[in-house]
């Protein structure tokens, strides 16, 4: 007899219970807790993001249509509408965040291990936000401007595994070095961001902690010129020079920096890079700075794939439970990448399980089918390899 497990327990088994559990044992998630644990609610909220569903009752609709056959997930009978309302708007959001960075860390080793793209030995970490518009009269605790609301998504990325190493969720008027300006890196590390980041009191604290950087220059940013260095052969490269901004002209821990201008050909225009690493081909660092797309892939991966543009809750703690288990479902939805035997980018990789969830008659009846092993797909089967 061939031994199949639905296409749900098969994603989630790459998912630590232990690490759920203790998380909620820290947060007291459950304390005067009655009929639903935090684990049915993650997996009504994991069904949310990776079924496309669009509100609470068709979360409620699709699990109730399994009733009684939850229980390889772990729950015992499905939630009510009004339950998991309750749950998302009071249980702890941050039982979720625990449980995001303690599963990057469990995905991070093997994931690092798989991709390198350079042979220098630095942590490479793209620092970028992105904007979640929502409405003004609903979401009033989402700040803006006067007449639109928004939530902010601060966004730590490995380059090397493309996982999100942090992340931080704000109001939508909040600037993006003002977060960064909370955040602590490993010296050694090279964290690349935009020209959004330019805070030459944080580019000099970086310096001082041995944390490396590769970021724009803004055209109206003062600098003098120390030193003029010798230009790669590629003609592209217009100027490599050694610079002190005058914002550190008087002072006695002055940055020494480098910025070098690149031609793009394909725009007609100059692009020009500042960093603190004074040793790596100009050529190198302008790679790096060209890695950065990873975190806009990233961020455009989550918002065509998974449900954060709109939201089953309107509450500021409902709204940041759904975002942390989106980030939470990327993790695992990457992690399962890596482990496939087919390579499939993400919104693919998405789409393939969207398409085993709904190919049947039945809308809701994919959590009872099986997951069986890769076949022709001249037979009209998509279906999806994993390792052993």
């Amino acid at each position: 007899m061939e031994q199949v497990s639905s296409i749900f327990k098969q994603i989630l088994k790459f998912f630590p219970r232990t690490i759920f559990d203790a998380a909620v044992n820290k947060h007291e998630a459950e304390k005067h807790a009655k009929g639903m644990t935090c684990w049915s609610q993650f997996i009504a909220l994991m069904f949310c993001h990776l079924g496309g569903a669009r509100s609470l009752r068709e979360i409620i609709g699709g699990l109730a249509a399994s009733e009684g056959k939850l229980k390889h997930l772990g729950v015992q009978r499905a939630p009510t509408r009004s339950t998991l309302a309750y749950a998302n708007q009071h249980r702890p959001w941050q039982l979720y965040e625990t449980v995001f960075q303690e599963l990057v860390k469990v995905c991070q080793c093997e994931a690092r291990e798989k991709q390198r793209k350079f042979r220098f030995q630095h942590p490479l970490l793209s620092l970028d936000s992105t904007v979640i518009p929502v409405c003004a009269s609903m979401f009033d605790w989402a700040k803006y401007v006067k007449t639109k609301g928004a939530i902010k998504v601060h966004t730590v990325l490995d380059n090397r595994s493309i996982l999100p190493q942090y992340a931080v969720i704000t109001e939508g008027k909040t600037a993006d070095v003002k977060v960064a300006r909370l955040l602590k890196f490993e010296p050694g590390a090279i964290v690349v961001m935009d020209r959004g980041y330019e805070d030459h009191d944080w580019w000099r604290k970086l310096t001082a902690d041995g944390v490396f950087f590769v970021s724009r220059l803004k055209d109206s940013t003062s600098y003098g010129i120390v030193e003029e260095l010798p230009l790669p052969a590629d003609a592209a490269f217009l100027s490599d020079e050694i610079i002190l901004l005058a914002s550190d002209k008087n002072k006695e821990d002055a940055m020494r920096l480098r910025r070098i201008e690149v031609w793009l050909e394909d725009k007609k225009e100059t692009i020009v890079f500042v960093t603190n690493q004074l040793k790596l081909a100009a050529s190198t660092i302008a790679a790096i700075y060209q890695d950065r797309w990873q975190i806009e892939l990233f961020f455009k991966a989550i918002k065509q794939s998974l449900r954060i543009k709109t939201f089953i809750g309107t509450s500021e703690n409902a709204v940041r439970m759904q975002i942390w288990t989106a980030l939470i479902a990327m993790v695992v939805l990457r992690y399962l990448q890596l482990r496939s035997t087919w390579k499939w980018s993400l919104s693919n990789l998405v789409a393939l399980l969207r398409y085993q969830l709904f190919v049947y008659r039945d809308l809701w009846s994919w959590i009872n089918q099986p997951f069986r092993p890769p076949v022709d797909l001249d037979d009209g089967q998509m279906s999806l390899a994993l390792n052993p």
